[in-house]
């Protein structure tokens, strides 16, 4: 692994670079959130290296960087939202979601055949990327679920030995100022749709709450149970209630849920709402007919929160847990204390591929 501190060696830095990405390796670069992960974008091989340096992803996808929006047309469609995003607010922190044309293969591709595509304001990185002619992969050096890094050495006792292993430069800036990762604005609709921007400022709410229950999880049944015993300790009150789930794809909300709905007494096998917006479970408490809303937003958009059912749900004095709540985070903190009704968030992340950890917050 070379390492090479970028202001005493600049050029040299960038040929190394260049050659670098063109053999398919990996290399660590500055950027104006923090330190990357890039490789060639269009080659497969390299690809299947970055993931491995990763560690357990699920499905997310990797962002790419370009030199500009020349550079992006050929890759990606350019609708009018997006161009207007390239026109007036790039380069800069935020990803670009568009679709792809069919240049790109996955993990830069997502399912959904879209991709993110960054074009960052760091001249340094510009640069490289000018001078390899291709767009390069643009995800935070870190192992996946790990904390931003901002400093080579930090990452560098942070970084298991294989992911370390597999790195060929390091592109050293120093200490990076420590910005928040880039807001994700997703125009594949030719409609605007913020995605991460919620996501931070559910996570910073965080910090104003009181954390009441954290633990690792090691199978699916104990994340259920988990979900079971939140109902038992903090759901005692026969009132309208708001449980916000955060988590990547797969990570356990649905499962979460079903705890609290199999300590409510609901019969019913509990599935994901994605494509339903709200699924209801009828259960019996005290006595009295209740429901459970179990609500995801994945598939909202801006304008479609109020029209969801989530008002009336809340009316009616029902618990509603919503998976995906960092997307509309504000709108949903507002509405709880519009209507003086509680809030509890449920954060829950990956450790591996089968374990993880869950923090439970009271707003």
């Amino acid at each position: 692994m070379l390492r090479i501190d970028i202001n005493q060696k600049k050029e040299e830095s960038i040929q190394k670079a260049v050659s670098i990405l063109k053999d398919g390796g990996l290399l660590i670069f500055p950027c104006e959130t923090c330190y990357g992960l890039g490789c060639d974008a269009t080659n497969p091989k390299a690809l299947a290296k970055l993931l491995d340096y990763k560690k357990f992803r699920g499905s997310k996808p990797i962002s790419i960087a370009v030199s500009g929006k020349e550079m992006a047309e050929k890759y990606v469609e350019i609708n009018e939202m997006a161009d207007n995003l390239y026109k007036n607010y790039l380069p800069g922190p935020i990803t670009v979601i568009s679709m792809s044309k069919g240049e790109l293969v996955p993990p830069v591709v997502s399912i959904q055949g879209a991709v993110g595509v960054r074009y960052p304001d760091y001249d340094y990185l510009l640069e490289v990327i000018k001078a390899f002619g291709k767009p390069i992969t643009s995800t935070s050096a870190n192992v996946s679920y790990k904390s931003a890094p901002y400093n080579i050495d930090q990452l560098m006792k942070d970084l298991p030995k294989k992911s370390k292993d597999l790195v060929d430069l390091i592109l050293d800036a120093g200490t990076l100022p420590q910005n928040p990762p880039s807001t994700v604005l997703d125009t594949t609709m030719n409609q605007l749709s913020v995605l991460r921007q919620g996501k931070l400022e559910f996570e910073n709410a965080l910090i104003k709450n009181k954390k009441i229950e954290e633990k690792q999880t090691k199978l699916t049944e104990e994340t259920i149970q988990l979900g079971k015993e939140f109902v038992d300790k903090y759901l005692k009150e026969d009132m309208p209630i708001v449980i916000a789930l955060s988590g990547e794809l797969g990570a356990g909300k649905t499962q979460f849920t079903k705890g609290i709905a199999q300590s409510l007494g609901v019969k019913e096998i509990v599935n994901s709402p994605t494509y339903t917006i709200i699924n209801e479970y009828p259960y019996i408490r005290d006595g009295e007919k209740k429901v459970l809303a179990h609500m995801d937003t994945w598939r909202l958009e801006n304008n479609e929160l109020e029209k969801s059912g989530l008002i009336q749900h809340l009316e009616q004095g029902n618990i509603v847990v919503i998976e995906w709540a960092d997307k509309f985070y504000q709108e949903i903190a507002a509405l709880c204390d519009n209507m003086n009704i509680p809030m509890y968030k449920v954060v829950i992340k990956y450790i591996s591929l089968e374990e993880r950890n869950i923090e439970i917050y009271e707003a």
